[in-house]
C-alpha cells in the first residue's frame, strides 16, 4: 500500500521520517553502552488516528508507548487544524480528525522553521509526524514535521492506512492467522512485519543462509515499487522473527554479507538497497 503525497518524509522514507538513529544500517550502534534493541514496530513510522493516541498505554513514565500492546515509535496523523497557539519557545496545534481532539507541539527553531512551517494556518488539513509525549500528565505529539494537505484523497488514504496497519498488527499478513509456527516449533505472534513473498526458494540462493534468503525473497517481492530502492527499515520489519532472525545484529550482518556477495547494492544512500 504505497502512494507519494508531496514531500512529507513519511512517503519519501528518507532519514527525517523513519525514526532511525544514526550508526549501523538498522539505527544505532549495537555495541553502544546501554543500547536497547527496539522492536521492529517501534522503529517504524506508523499511521494512527487520534483515538488510538488517546487509548495508547504506557507501563511507566520511561516505558515505550503501545497501541494494542504493540510499541510505537514515530507516528503520523492527518487531521483538521483547529487552532494555532504560538508562544516564545513553542507553538501548539490543536488537531481534530473526527475520532478525537489532540494537541501537537513544536519547539521553535528560528528562521529555518519559519521557512518550513510558515504556510501552516488554521482551518486547514495537515499531516503531523512526531512522537507521543507527556508533559504535566497531559499527552501531546512532539511534532517534527507538519505540512499542509492539498489533495483530499490523502485524507482518505491515511484512514485506510490506519485500518490496514491496525489489522496487520492485530491479525498478521492477509491470508494468515494470528499465529503461525516458528522454526523452533513454538508460535510466533504475527504482529511483527513479516515477509509476504512466495515460500519457494530461488535456486540460485540455495547456498545462502536462511536470513540471507529471507532478505532476498522479501526484496524480490517488492522490487520495483520504489525508485529509491528498499529502505533497510522495511527489510528489518519484514524478516525479523522469520528464518531464525531474531536480532538487529543478525539482519545487519546478513545485509553486509549480501553486499559482499554482490547480490544487493545501495541506491540513493546507505539505507536503501536493490537487488543486483
Amino acid at each position: 500500500m504505497s502512494q507519494n503525497f508531496g514531500s512529507n518524509p513519511y512517503y519519501q522514507n528518507n532519514n527525517t521520517g523513519g525514526g532511525y538513529l544514526t550508526g549501523s544500517p538498522l539505527g544505532g550502534s549495537p555495541n553502544s553502552p546501554g543500547q536497547r534493541t527496539r522492536s521492529a514496530a517501534a522503529q517504524s513510522l506508523r499511521p494512527v488516528t487520534i483515538k488510538q493516541l488517546i487509548a495508547a498505554t504506557q507501563a511507566h513514565a520511561d516505558a515505550e508507548w503501545k497501541i494494542e500492546d504493540i510499541e510505537i515509535g514515530q507516528i503520523t496523523v492527518v487531521a483538521h487544524l483547529i487552532t494555532i497557539q504560538p508562544a516564545t519557545t513553542n507553538s501548539t496545534y490543536w488537531l481534530d480528525d473526527g475520532t478525537g481532539r489532540f494537541e501537537a507541539r513544536h519547539w521553535n527553531g528560528g528562521d529555518e522553521d519559519n521557512e518550513k512551517w510558515g504556510d501552516i494556518s488554521e482551518d486547514t488539513f495537515v499531516r503531523v509526524t512526531g512522537t507521543l509525549k507527556t508533559f504535566s500528565n497531559k499527552r501531546h505529539i512532539n511534532a517534527t514535521h507538519i505540512r499542509l494537505i492539498n489533495d483530499p484523497m490523502e485524507i482518505h488514504f491515511h484512514e485506510l492506512e490506519c485500518v490496514y496497519a491496525t489489522l496487520f498488527f492485530r491479525n498478521g499478513p492477509p491470508g494468515q492467522g494470528n499465529e503461525v509456527a516458528s522454526t523452533n516449533g513454538q508460535t510466533t505472534n504475527m504482529s511483527n512485519y513479516t515477509a509476504q513473498a512466495s515460500s519457494g526458494q530461488r535456486q540460485e540462493w540455495a547456498h545462502l543462509s536462511p536470513a540471507q534468503r529471507a532478505i532476498l525473497e522479501y526484496m524480490a517481492s517488492v522490487a520495483g515499487q520504489n525508485d529509491e530502492g528498499i529502505h533497510v527499515g522495511a527489510i528489518a520489519r519484514a524478516v525479523q522473527g522469520t528464518a531464525g532472525v531474531t536480532s538487529v545484529d543478525g539482519i545487519s550482518t546478513a545485509i553486509d554479507e549480501l553486499m559482499d556477495e554482490g547480490l544487493i547494492y545501495t541506491t540513493t544512500d546507505e539505507s536503501h538497497f536493490n537487488l543486483s
